[in-house]
């Protein structure tokens, strides 16, 4: 005869419970300037799940870091809650220095299950392509339209 599991066993099974754009809020770092709102959020998220159907994101710290340096254009899209922040925290400079607009969401597991994979990620570069073009175009111009911090 089976036995049920606790539902807070079933919760750990599936992995952690998904945490509402309010909760995750909570985790931010200090320096998650412009911060993507909720709905921005979801636009950069479906734009980085059609990115990467077609190859065109460049994902990770060393990756991002090594194209921004190449001259690569794109939408650059930091997660806020990495820890610890010295890991990427030179990553926006890079991108104020070469005009790459940028924008930090509120979770890495998040950033990192838009990009198709199952290990959060804490930097994605969303590269321009004409399969999605208007919904690049829409994340460029709001992310762009962000203030940048002082």
């Amino acid at each position: 005869m089976a036995r049920e599991k606790p539902p807070e066993a079933v919760a750990d099974a599936e992995g952690t419970p998904e945490r509402s754009y309010r909760e995750q809020l909570d985790y931010l770092n200090p320096i998650a300037q412009p911060l993507a709102s909720r709905k921005l959020t979801r636009k950069l998220y479906k734009c980085i799940r059609k990115a990467a159907k077609h190859k065109q994101i460049r994902r990770g710290v060393k990756e991002v870091q090594k194209f921004i340096n190449k001259g690569e254009k794109g939408i650059t899209v930091l997660a806020g809650d990495t820890q610890p922040i010295d890991v990427y925290c030179h990553i926006p400079i890079m991108c104020e220095d070469r005009s790459i607009p940028y924008a930090y969401v509120p979770s890495k597991s998040d950033l990192g299950a838009a990009a198709g994979s199952k290990r959060p990620t804490c930097v994605i570069m969303i590269k321009p392509h004409e399969e999605y073009q208007e919904t690049y175009d829409e994340c460029l111009e709001e992310v762009a339209a962000l203030p940048l911090p002082l």
